[in-house]
């Protein structure tokens, strides 16, 4: 299953990515960088550099991470919405894949599946008209991180 990110509001996406995985299904995410995240700008820009504040002073390599690339960004909110300490969560974590942009050689090289741009499903409940929106692509880069 390739879902595409483009529109969807991370959470609704995060969970809906995570129900498919706990069922056995290979999910494979691609265009993180044009999901979106709702809410004020100022608002989720300080809440994101607030954040990467959060660290273990004793000793800095023990975590925790916080990531500033958006398909690490987007596979870690979706862990969020699993098990991920147990066996089936574990299972389920292994089996989703993130990535930015639509890397078709890449996708056929790891998976074996030929990407054909109808063969993307869009999530209409993963979609909803917002006002006050900034894209996964824009509060990464607004945290300093490249891709």
């Amino acid at each position: 299953m390739i879902i595409d990110a483009r529109g969807c509001i991370v959470g609704r996406l995060a969970s809906h990515v995570a129900k498919k995985s706990l069922a056995g299904e290979q999910v494979i995410v691609v265009n993180a960088e044009k999901a979106i995240i709702s809410g004020r700008d100022k608002m989720i820009l300080s809440e994101e550099k607030d954040k990467q504040d959060i660290r273990n002073l004793g000793n800095p390599l023990r975590g925790p991470f916080h990531h500033k690339r958006p398909d690490k960004y987007l596979r870690k909110a979706i862990r969020g919405m699993l098990p991920y300490k147990r066996y089936r969560g574990k299972k389920a974590y292994e089996n989703v894949m993130v990535y930015v942009g639509l890397p078709k050689e890449e996708i056929k090289k790891r998976h074996g599946i030929e990407v054909k741009d109808s063969d993307l499903i869009e999530l209409k409940d993963a979609r909803k008209k917002v006002r006050n929106h900034l894209t996964l692509g824009e509060v990464c880069s607004a945290i300093g991180g490249r891709w």
